[in-house]
């Protein structure tokens, strides 16, 4: 059967003819000449042979369960519902009702949303590759997104998340924007019966971690930046940061008569009006950036050129002379004139560790009355920077049914430390003292804002011990801030992971207790399952190796099936993942030389 291509592979699996398709649009599926497929597939005589792909983390593989399958296995035979309506998902002439109709039962039913309904479980979802659309605006290898599309659908993921590039849609000309290539991707989403989680991405891609793509912020933002330096972030030394625009000028018309906040709510409000007719549906969720990597917060960490390195401590970025004019009036305000000239001079440099510098040390400055004044001002620029964007996201997306989120950094080294040094710089005011994170739950709280972290899947004990690293303590104290605010939860695995032991945290830490909420503060009941949704990092060609491939499909469906053991799950799932053989590999092939 290798021998032939995809489309009449999966026709001999279902005994059906399927139409070939490169992915590109619906008129040329139609027009496709059928293949008919008269083979019908058999289970092998004997176990089939397969060559085993090392993991990039080895995990510690899991004993097989040796009880006998279930009764409701053997009514189904080997041949599942699922492979069925991956076929059909191919012929792009198949309606999403009709495919959630044949998916079932090992992709969940569909609510307002895109909440698995009748499920207690955790929703997947999966980010697409960083260039999942071209600079020139179309979808980056058509035929290779489609079949990635498909094998997820059919492996029960929940839905896709999408960058969605401030510097590809208006990369031209202010106010002049082109959506062509999302509106081709989201469309491909939508006939597969996948949700999106949408990502406002203004900044830019490019020096941070797991960036594989370089894409600028506009041209003609990085054409007022260059005017005006000062547009920039900018560390004690005089770097300039070109990643986001600084929030030191949020209300200040600069770039080309307006605001970048003014900028960033054109933007959400053309991209509402544009997809208007596939909110709530099929984009539920719109995660809304707000710094570096998407994320709230500093740019204090910047990989580009070798500037910082795991585990330092980064650095405080406040001296562009907006954010210096912003702490001088600060500094007056309480008489103190002499605190607004700039940053503490001692915190050291970006790889430093705290007990390096006077500033971050043990008994340092940090927690002295000058550090206080200066910590408080620096983490409420940042909360006030996030309260413009979310009051301004809140309004222009009320009442079209997708949810908003926020995504937070899970800055889990010298954690364990009096100051947390590398959380002080990127804006989080959290130290063994103080809780940060709760501060900036209550933000998001305001404007019905899911809370998105990070570093889901680590232990603490992968982790080096001399930097004090805990992400296992710090998503503890996340969930314990997002329940007392009454905020939801949702999580990302910070780094790209295959094996077993990586499943079993995220699992894990799903099922924290918090609260499962409608993201206003104070309402929603408390119940087992911390996260409203998960999202994996990320749709590589690594994900469809074989091995890989079994695991994924096995922790979605641990995910979505809250509670089942981990040898259940994969006795359920091993139907399908045999069936599906010939669609995976295609698909990775298709990643790889498409």
């Amino acid at each position: 059967m290798a021998s032939f291509g995809l489309a009449h592979q999966l026709g001999s699996l279902c005994g059906a003819p399927v139409h070939q398709s490169d992915g590109t649009n619906s008129q040329a599926v139609s027009d496709a000449p059928a293949l008919a497929a008269t083979a019908v597939w058999r289970p092998p005589a004997a176990p089939l042979l397969r060559a085993r792909v090392p993991d990039l983390v080895p995990p510690p593989v899991s004993p097989r369960c040796s009880s006998p399958p279930s009764e409701e296995w053997l009514r189904r035979g080997q041949m599942r519902p699922d492979l069925t309506a991956a076929c059909l998902s191919f012929d792009e002439a198949v309606g999403t009702a009709d495919l959630e109709e044949v998916v079932a039962p090992h992709a969940p039913s569909k609510g307002k949303g895109g909440e698995a309904a009748g499920q207690s479980g955790v929703p997947v979802f999966v980010m697409l590759p960083l260039d999942s659309v071209r600079p020139n605006h179309e979808v980056n290898r058509r035929k290779a997104m489609n079949a990635s599309l498909m094998a997820l659908k059919s492996a029960g993921v929940e839905g896709v998340m999408v960058d969605v590039w401030w510097g590809l849609v208006e990369g031209e000309e202010p106010g002049r924007y082109n959506w062509s290539g999302y509106a081709e991707l989201f469309e491909m989403a939508r006939r597969h019966g996948l949700k999106v989680q949408a990502v406002m991405s203004f900044h830019q891609c490019g020096g941070n971690v797991g960036d594989s793509c370089t894409i600028p912020l506009p041209r003609w933002v990085v054409e007022e930046i260059d005017r005006d330096k000062d547009l920039a972030y900018t560390d004690q030394w005089g770097r300039r940061n070109y990643e986001y625009v600084s929030l030191g000028c949020d209300e200040l018309p600069v770039l080309r008569g307006r605001t970048p906040v003014q900028c960033y709510s054109d933007f959400m409000r053309t991209f509402r009006d544009t997809f208007s007719h596939l909110l709530g549906d099929t984009i539920v969720e719109i995660q809304v950036g707000m710094g570096p990597a998407g994320e709230l917060r500093y740019p204090s960490y910047p990989e580009l050129n070798g500037t910082w390195k795991f585990p330092g401590i980064g650095a405080f970025q406040c001296y562009d002379k907006y954010m210096v004019s912003s702490l001088r009036a600060a500094a007056e305000a309480i008489g103190k004139p002499e605190w607004g000239h700039g940053g503490p001079s001692d915190a050291g440099h970006y790889n430093n560790w705290p007990e390096d510098t006077p500033f971050f040390r043990k008994e340092g400055g940090w927690n002295s009355p000058y550090g206080e004044f200066f910590l408080s001002w620096y983490s409420q620029l940042l909360l006030n920077h996030g309260e413009r964007i979310l009051s301004s996201a809140e309004a222009i997306f009320r009442g079209t049914g997708a949810k908003l989120s926020a995504k937070i950094a899970g800055i889990h080294w010298h954690y364990g430390t009096r100051s947390h040094a590398a959380e002080l710089t990127a804006g989080y005011y959290n130290t063994r003292f103080r809780d940060g994170y709760v501060s900036i739950a209550k933000v998001l709280a305001r404007h019905g804002v899911v809370f998105n972290f990070t570093c889901i899947e680590m232990k603490d004990y992968e982790q080096p011990q001399e930097p004090q690293c805990s992400p296992e303590g710090v998503v503890r104290q996340v969930v314990l801030a997002t329940r007392e605010v009454g905020v939801p939860l949702a999580g990302e695995n910070a780094l790209p992971r295959f094996d077993e032991s990586a499943h079993d945290q995220i699992v894990r830490s799903s099922s924290l207790r918090s609260i499962a909420g409608d993201g206003k503060a104070g309402r929603g009941e408390e119940s087992r399952g911390a996260m409203c949704a998960f999202t994996y990092l990320r749709m590589t060609p690594h994900l469809f190796e074989p091995d890989n491939w079994r695991r994924f499909v096995a922790f979605v469906k641990r995910m979505r099936e809250s509670g089942k053991c981990w040898e259940k799950v994969q006795r359920e799932a091993d139907p399908f993942l045999q069936a599906s053989e010939p669609l995976v590999r295609e698909t990775k092939g298709e990643l790889v030389h498409g």
